[in-house]
């Protein structure tokens, strides 16, 4: 039987935003190990910088380009999309990482301006990037979108009621997309974590270092590198597979909320 042939990265463009830590940072060194060129997405240029100096001294003829930008200036996308080099215009995979959350208060006590921040982060940006960046993969018939997604998407919780309904909102947006352009040879993909320890829950937490070592007390939760496994694995399948979704828990999780810690 010939070996699986699975998609070849080499030279693609892909463009991730959030890109300062995390899930996205671990992405962006498993795409340039994988030969693509990157773009790099965040507000801390100084971060970018940094992991665009070690992947360059990591992989050997490693093509990265920064970009200082807050996804919530969503009327500066174009922009962004004019000033990039001729080298890096040509987007094959679109990375929407770029996600918060903001306190866990009951729904009738969510602060107007957080609910802002939330919407416009995790589901205004992430349009907002696709209405920029996909008709050009339309036009070349070629790409992939890669929305990173939570298992918020697929159930709701107390104290989560504004980031619930952002992941639920991307849910459904990334479905009707795939419907969308099931004309073409442009892939959609969700992926929906479960528990991942990332600077994004001491965020959520409002910096409460206590409180969020205790949430992640007692368990081995996921880590960026096991998302960016994730994407690595939809975005090298074969040409003619298109994985639609990917829920990923930690082994010992079954919900966003029914977790088994050790006594």
């Amino acid at each position: 039987m010939a070996s699986y042939g699975t998609k070849d990265l080499t030279g693609k463009v892909c463009l991730i935003t959030g890109a300062s830590a995390g899930i996205g940072e671990a992405i962006a060194h498993r795409m340039v190990e994988a030969g693509a060129k990157v773009i790099l997405i965040a507000r801390r240029i100084a971060k970018l910088e940094e992991i665009k100096a070690t992947l360059e001294s990591t992989y050997p003829g490693a093509q990265v380009h920064c970009v200082k930008f807050d996804v919530k200036d969503l009327d500066q996308i174009g922009e962004l999309r004019d000033g990039l080099p001729e080298e890096f215009r040509d987007i094959h995979i679109l990375v929407n990482n770029a996600g918060v959350a903001l306190g866990t208060p009951p729904a009738h006590e969510n602060p107007i301006a957080d609910v802002e921040t939330m919407l416009r982060t995790n589901v205004s940006s992430v349009m907002a990037f696709v209405s920029t960046f996909a008709p050009g993969m339309v036009e070349r018939n070629e790409g992939h979108i890669v929305n990173i997604s939570s298992i918020a998407g697929h159930e709701a919780y107390p104290g989560g009621s504004v980031y619930c309904a952002t992941k639920h909102a991307i849910d459904a947006y990334t479905t009707s997309m795939r419907h969308d352009l099931v004309g073409t040879n442009i892939r959609v993909t969700a992926i929906s974590p479960g528990a991942v320890r990332t600077e994004f829950t001491l965020v959520r937490f409002g910096q409460d270092a206590e409180r969020e070592d205790d949430f992640y007390k007692g368990f081995t939760p996921l880590n960026a590198r096991d998302i960016a496994d994730n994407v690595m694995y939809v975005t090298t399948r074969p040409q003619h597979v298109q994985v639609g979704d990917i829920v990923i828990y930690a082994t010992k999780q079954s919900s966003a909320k029914s977790i088994a810690k050790n006594e």
